[in-house]
């Protein structure tokens, strides 16, 4: 088979690289640059030279050609532009999610796709079919499992995708590295967000939103209790950052109009949790669930909470939590599953 696989520099790509050579595909890899690379690399120490630094040096002791892209107009009119938007209006965006959609298996297959038959990546999921249904499964490593930043994927992006991490653990994965003596085999993980590398989320929101300075607020009291450079840098359940003693808090509504970030002391965050809402903008990743009784993620990470769905007008949800959450914010995607199955997502309203 003929594959393309997406190289960050990173271990996990580069494991599967060696996978796949292993397995006897005609490989190629490719490194994506994108938009903010070139126009911010100022805040930062050089966000993609090292990546390539260690893709190249993978390649080379792999044999496998490499490939340069620039998609740095399609990230900024895809990715960047819908996250600026969103914080702008005071939402939670999650680009990492679009990044995936409207990227790595869109403007990048567009590409190549008259090359290659697969695009590979080195996401933790699985992808399962059934005749002409794929089904996107959960990684068994519930840490590192990423369906959730898979979750708008389409039918025909999972026909083309290629997950080989999503039956391997972290360690296991960190262990093959060490076993094809792999470069990266010791180097750490990034935890940035996909467009940012290593630039500072506050100082990217900075260079494009400025600053637009109002109060912090106590949400109980209507207490001023400091002040604030742009609610477009908090988010809702946030305690980092706030620069308020007496704490800890956590912001749990904004103001957009007044330009207010309302917070709330530790001892009354429970308080503000919540257990319904409505989702909107709906997609399902093999149509949708006959099921009312599902689980969802709010976030990337383990935590899955058990929810009752029920369906709207205007092609909404209304969702119930069994348990509460306190981080719950207009524009944040709920993720849903049905047992091991990423069933797509929602956006919250």
């Amino acid at each position: 088979m003929n594959v393309a696989i997406l190289l960050s520099g990173g271990v996990d790509s580069s494991v599967v690289l060696a996978l796949l050579k292993s397995q006897g595909h005609t490989v190629t890899a490719f490194y994506l640059k994108i938009w903010l690379e070139d126009d911010m690399a100022f805040m930062g120490d050089c966000p993609w030279e090292q990546d390539l630094q260690y893709a190249r040096a993978v390649c080379e002791q792999l044999d496998v050609p490499l490939e340069i892209i620039s998609l740095q107009s399609e990230y900024h009119d895809r990715v960047v532009s819908y996250a600026l938007t969103e914080l702008k209006a005071g939402r939670t965006p999650s680009s990492d999610i679009f990044c995936n959609q409207r990227i790595k298996f869109g403007a990048f297959y567009d590409r190549i796709s008259d090359r290659f038959d697969k695009v590979a990546t080195g996401h933790y999921a699985s992808i399962q079919q059934e005749g002409d249904i794929y089904r996107l499964v959960k990684g068994i490593d519930p840490v590192k499992d990423q369906t959730y930043f898979l979750s708008h994927l389409s039918q025909a992006q999972l026909s083309r995708a290629l997950f080989l991490l999503g039956t391997y653990t972290k360690a296991q994965v960190r262990d093959m590295a060490q076993t094809f003596d792999l470069p990266t085999k010791d180097r750490k993980d990034s935890q940035g967000i996909c467009f940012l590398g290593k630039i500072k989320y506050n100082e990217f929101v900075q260079f494009n939103l400025g600053e637009r300075p109002g109060d912090i607020v106590d949400l109980d009291s209507g207490k001023v209790l400091g002040s604030h450079q742009g609610y477009w840098f908090h988010t809702i359940g946030q305690r980092q950052g706030l620069g308020l003693s007496g704490g800890p808090w956590y912001v749990a509504r904004k103001d957009i109009e007044q330009n207010i970030v309302y917070v709330v002391h530790g001892q009354q965050l429970v308080q503000q949790a919540r257990t319904t809402f409505d989702a909107g903008q709906l997609h399902w990743i093999a149509g949708p669930p006959n099921d009312t009784r599902l689980e969802l993620k709010l976030r990337h990470g383990p935590a899955m909470l058990a929810c009752q769905i029920e369906a709207q007008q205007k092609g909404q949800l209304h969702v119930t939590l069994d348990q509460p959450d306190t981080g719950i914010a207009p524009g944040q995607f709920a993720v849903f599953y049905r047992g091991q199955e990423c069933l797509g997502a929602g956006t919250i309203l």
